[in-house]
């Protein structure tokens, strides 16, 4: 059987092993157990490509996910990297690296924020210049100090292979000679050991000559052992000492076997691979079935590391999937459907639910991640941008229909004061219908506007109304003439529901058809009114939607063959808009908050049916007041 060697990388090349998907370690024997006449070929590796040096992370996993995580300020990323760079002999390139994307995607990020902002603010993206940042000049500072210690070691370790490997021409120089001498065997024996533990000091030497320098090794050292013919007491001693150390490195490999880290358990069999190798011969019994345990271990460790990385690569796959379906359905979208705030706000929901989303995706080949990132930030950019425009197109048209609607207040607040109650009336009705022809303004303004033109418009009706007074004594009649309406109703026997709600209906006419009654007898009266139309309702089975439109029907028919009617039919069809949008608002709101609520989570099921019934009261009140605004409608034609 013949010996294998795992290869040997300079400790800056290893986080690029662990990129490429390192090649698998393949377990390895000595010549000393397969006869000095076995000794490894040209092309396979040695002892010392073996010697794997592996920096010791300054960055615990913590920090190494704060980084990832984009938790890390810049301030903050600076003072990691000023110590790894006052550390360089520690460091291994992939934190360095870590850290310089987390700062420049940091970095991104601001002026991202910055020409967002100055867009939002009127500017032309061309415009924008993104300012400096002095922190980049102390990355920049800090990574070419980095770099140049980090080639200030580099050449230090080429001078330390060099100096290593004359050391190691020398030892098989003076292993030769053993071989050729005839001094006391103790003496040469001693001489032996003592090559042999300054042979394994000596670590790292230059690639060329590692394969050529070994078998050298190996073959003075077995003919050391063939021509002195070490006694066998001293011979057995070490072939039990070494049995006692192999079985122990294969008893350690096979607890590997149950490393939760897979990659930590594929550095640490190199490293007992490399022991394995320090370690001499045993018995020749014992050497066929030692071997095969440790590399059946051996052969474990290494195919999990082949199964992760290759489950690694296979998820790398599905996220790139995943965030090529994320741009496609944004570079989909049909910025010409989207014509109202509704249409652009729901829009705008789903666009951040996929930003979200693309968060938690995980990262994609090396290859495509750069790009298929550019791609998806392209993406939100133009969506961004589509939005911001039709946002300044209708801000604008918004100030037009503002600067119109002063116009309209100033013409009511002109006309307030007037005594030709018929002929201002007319007018400002006139400037009500003219009112509702102009489009939204921006809500910051909307009540403000609104108030201002009532207020003017009320204010006349008010004056208006105080020269029209009331006689007290007509006022009297129509107390008792309610009173008797009431008593009326009261009495209705009609079992026919037609009949009835005919009965009803006139009746109702009537209590409309009837003027003012005394202010403080008011409310009283229209209680008992009330409740004796509800009376009837009741023996009628009548429900309460059919009620409440009888009664505003009725309403409204009194309201519009009374002075100022249309002026007050106008401003009830106002109030029931702004109350329906209002309604609308709240709907939506509950409806969004439905989306939360699950009913698995502790009070779900509960909240979810309280969040039900509040939609439906809404739904039902909101086709109450359509049918309301319906009503009005007619009654304007």
């Amino acid at each position: 059987m013949k010996d294998t060697h795992e290869t040997n990388l300079p400790a800056e090349e290893v986080g690029k092993l662990e990129e490429a998907k390192a090649p698998v370690a393949t377990p390895e024997r000595t010549a000393e157990e397969n006869g000095i006449n076995e000794v490894p070929k040209a092309e396979e590796t040695t002892e010392e490509t073996s010697v794997v040096k592996v920096d010791t992370p300054l960055i615990t996993a913590d920090e190494e996910d704060s980084v990832v995580e984009g938790k890390l300020s810049k301030d903050e990323i600076l003072e990691k990297l000023a110590e790894l760079v006052n550390a360089a002999t520690d460091v291994a390139r992939n934190e360095v690296d870590a850290l310089k994307q987390a700062y420049y995607k940091l970095h991104r990020n601001e002026v991202d924020e910055l020409k967002r902002a100055f867009i939002e603010k009127g500017g032309e993206e061309k415009d924008f210049v993104p300012p400096v940042d002095e922190t980049e000049s102390r990355l920049k500072e800090l990574l070419l100090s980095y770099k140049e210690k980090r080639a200030a070691l580099l050449a230090e370790e080429e001078r330390e292979k060099a100096a290593n490997y004359a050391q190691k021409l020398q030892l098989i120089d003076q292993l030769k000679e053993l071989t050729e001498s005839q001094d006391d065997f103790n003496k040469l024996y001693n001489k032996f050991k003592e090559i042999q533990q300054r042979w394994k000091e000596i670590k790292l030497i230059p690639q060329e000559h590692a394969n050529e320098l070994w078998k050298n090794y190996q073959m003075y050292s077995e003919k050391f052992y063939d021509i002195i013919k070490i006694n066998n007491q001293f011979r057995d001693y070490d072939f039990k000492k070494n049995l006692e150390l192999k079985t122990a490195l294969c008893e350690t490999v096979e607890k590997l076997e149950t490393e939760p880290d897979v990659v930590s358990a594929f550095h640490q069999l190199q490293k007992l691979h490399q022991q394995w190798r320090e370690i001499g011969p045993v018995a020749k019994e014992l050497r066929e079935d030692l071997w095969a345990r440790f590399k059946a271990a051996s052969t474990v460790i290494n195919k999990r590391h082949q199964a992760y990385f290759e489950s690694l690569k296979a998820k790398e796959k599905e996220n790139l999937e995943a965030k090529t379906a994320i741009c496609e359905q944004l570079e989909s979208i049909d910025f010409a459907s989207l014509k109202s705030f509704k249409d652009w706000d729901d829009k705008n929901k789903e666009v951040i639910a996929l930003q979200e989303k693309w968060k938690t995706i995980g990262f994609a080949p090396k290859k495509s991640n750069v790009k298929i990132f550019e791609r998806f930030r392209a993406a939100c950019d133009a969506y961004f941008k589509q939005k911001g425009e039709f946002y300044k197109r209708i801000k604008g048209e918004m100030e037009k229909n503002l600067e119109l609607k002063k116009a309209l207040c100033e013409k009511a607040e002109a006309l307030k004061d007037n005594t030709d109650w018929k002929n201002t009336t007319d007018k400002l009705i006139a400037l009500q219908k003219e009112w509702k022809t102009i489009g939204p303004v921006a809500r910051k303004h909307s009540d403000t506007i609104w108030h201002r033109f009532i207020s003017a418009c009320d204010y006349f009706f008010e004056q208006k109304n105080k020269n029209v007074s009331s006689q007290k004594s007509v006022e009297q009649t129509n107390l008792a003439a309610k009173k008797a309406l009431i008593e009326k109703i009261n009495a209705m026997d009609e079992t026919d529901y037609t009949e009835a709600m005919a009965q009803l209906k006139e009746c109702m006419s009537e209590w409309n058809a009837i003027g003012h009654v005394p202010f403080k007898e008011k409310d009283k009266i229209y209680k008992e009114y009330h409740e004796a139309v509800d009376k009837q309702f009741d023996r009628l089975q009548v429900d309460q939607h059919d009620r409440k439109m009888q009664t505003f029907r009725n309403n409204l028919t009194d309201m519009s063959g009374r002075e100022r009617g249309k002026s007050k039919i106008y401003s009830e069809r106002d109030r029931l808009m702004r109350q329906y949008e209002r309604m609308k608002s709240e709907l939506q709101t509950y409806e969004n908050n439905m989306g939360f609520l699950n009913i698995s989570s502790k009070g779900g099921d509960g909240l979810i049916k309280e969040m039900e019934r509040k939609i439906k009261k809404l739904k039902d009140d909101m086709e109450l007041i359509v049918k309301k605004i319906e009503t009005i409608d007619e009654t304007l034609e």
